[in-house]
Parts: structure tokens; C-alpha cells; sequence
């Protein structure tokens, strides 16, 4: 008998492709001495509750689903005693993947499957925001509940485009946010804010440009100021993609906790996901605190 394996897919992620690839997959893991117990996902937090509740009885998970699906899994890790936590892998079956994509997963489920049996073990860091496990990002402001709020029909339709055009329905309204963060100095105005794990945001990599380490206790927080003109939006993207950590409309700083206070409640989105509205939050990284097989 071979080594216990539970894989826990999302039937509805992305265009629900990942079916058609069902009995290769469980042919790679068998033919690698997995016994494979498979399980569909059957509401929101199923993930979270099979993982935490589940994950004594196998000896590695296999996760496929989107951001949000693996963000329920390692909710559920985290939970657990640090002794109690199993290896996991990952297969890659939403719209945008940016955690994927920052790790070298393969798009294509079977490749991904194969990378799996042969990876190697990666403590990867994992984010808690006032108590609640991310992956990749927390975030809030102007654009960044448009994962989460997008129809996941209208996503298996149009893809990543859904995003654009649910994006755009929110121009009209974007606004700024009084936001202070006791331990940067920071107390100042900003329509965006981004605490990453990530070489890969809404399907834009970054990689190669600023150093992100994803083992290294250490998170980035980027800062957006409202653009008045094209031209100054123009220039906060050319920042981020030539690398540039600050300048008048943008602010990038690392650091393994944040303390940030709004004058209001702010709505936050948790690896896609909504993720809750504070006032207050304390963000802090957990560092290696998962075990990814990559």
C-alpha cells in the first residue's frame, strides 16, 4: 500500500476544465505509490474544513482549484499544530493563478501533476491578517475586490478579461483612504494597498524586478497614490515595472509585520477573497510555516 494521498479538487474553478484531466492525473499519483482518495470540493470553505479536520489521515494533500481554493486549504493548515501540518501540492485550475505563477507551477494540470511526484519540499512563508491565513496578498482599495465580486460565470467565460471589464464598471468611484502604519511612519493618503508574497499580482509578473524572497520572513507592502492625470498612472506603472520602490505616487517597504489604522472601516481582500472590513489591522508573516511541493 502506498503513501496516502488526498486530492481535493474545485469542480467550478476556472472553466471547470480540470474534470477532463480527472483519471490522468490520479494515473500519475498511483503510478507514483499514492493511494488517492479523491474529493470535490462541495461549497465555499469545504477546503478549509476537509484540510483542518481531515488531514491526519493522509500523509500529503494536493490542492486544485484557484487562489481562493488554496487560500480555504491553508487556512486549514494553519490551524493545525505546527507537528500536525502535511505537505501539500498544487495544481493550478483558476482565472489568474498568481500564486502558481510565482512558483513555478505549470499551467497544464497533467505537467503540474508530474511536477508533484517529482518536486521537492519548499517551506513557503504564509501571511495572517488580524488572525486569517493568505498566501499571496492582502489588499484594499480601488480595484482589488474585483476577484472576489466578479461572477464566476461571467470568469469562465471571458477569463482574465472578466476582470478588465468588471475593473472598468469601478473608474467612477475609486477614492482615497487615510491610512496610517505606526511602524513605517507612514500617515498619508493612498487608493491602493498591497501586502505581497508574490513575483505575480492580477496575472502581472513582476518578476526579476524586485527581489522577493518567498522563504524569507519578509513581506512587501506597496503603496498607491490616487493619479490625478494619465500621465501620473503612466508613471506609477512604469515604476512598478522598472523596479522602483519609491517615488511621488508609489511606496514599496518589507518588513515581517504591519500595523495599519483608516479613519473608516476598509473592505480587504485575502488572496482574492474577501477577506473582512477593520479599521484596524495587524498583519504579521509566519515565516516557512507551510511545506509546498515544488
Amino acid at each position: 500500500m502506498g503513501r496516502k494521498m488526498l486530492f481535493l479538487f474545485n469542480p467550478h474553478s476556472g472553466k471547470g476544465q480540470l474534470k477532463n484531466s480527472l483519471y490522468e492525473i490520479v494515473e500519475i499519483f498511483t503510478k507514483a505509490d499514492y493511494d488517492v482518495t479523491v474529493r470535490p470540493t462541495q461549497d465555499k470553505n469545504d477546503a478549509y474544513r476537509t484540510v483542518l479536520h481531515g488531514c491526519s489521515e493522509y500523509s500529503v494533500i494536493v490542492v486544485s482549484g484557484g487562489d481562493g481554493t488554496l487560500n480555504e486549504a491553508v487556512r486549514g493548515m494553519m490551524e493545525l499544530p505546527p507537528e500536525k501540518r502535511i505537505p501539500m501540492g498544487y495544481i493550478p485550475s483558476g482565472t489568474t493563478n498568481d500564486f502558481a505563477a510565482s512558483r513555478g507551477i505549470p499551467k497544464d494540470p497533467i505537467k503540474a501533476a508530474e511536477k508533484i511526484v517529482s518536486g521537492s519540499p519548499f517551506l513557503g512563508d504564509v501571511g495572517l491578517l488580524n488572525g486569517n491565513a493568505f498566501n499571496y496578498v492582502a489588499a484594499f482599495g480601488a480595484f482589488t475586490d474585483v476577484s472576489y465580486d466578479t461572477p464566476q460565470g461571467v470568469k469562465n467565460v471571458l477569463g482574465q478579461a472578466a476582470y478588465l471589464v468588471e475593473g472598468i464598471k469601478r473608474l467612477p468611484n475609486i477614492g482615497s483612504f487615510r491610512v496610517r502604519i505606526t511602524n513605517a511612519g507612514i500617515d498619508d493618503d493612498f487608493c491602493v494597498g498591497c501586502v505581497l508574497n508574490s513575483t505575480s499580482m492580477a496575472g502581472i509578473s513582476f518578476d526579476g524586478k524586485y527581489k522577493v524572497e518567498l522563504d524569507d520572513g519578509l513581506f512587501e507592502l506597496v503603496l498607491i497614490k490616487m493619479p490625478v492625470t494619465i500621465l501620473q498612472a503612466q508613471e506609477i506603472f512604469s515604476a512598478v515595472m522598472k523596479g522602483e520602490e519609491e517615488t511621488e505616487k508609489f511606496r514599496l517597504i518589507r518588513s515581517d509585520s504591519f500595523d495599519i489604522e483608516f479613519d473608516d472601516p476598509i473592505k480587504w481582500t485575502l488572496d482574492g477573497e474577501f477577506g473582512g472590513t477593520y479599521k484596524h489591522v495587524k498583519i504579521k508573516v509566519c515565516k516557512q510555516a507551510v511545506e509546498f511541493i515544488l
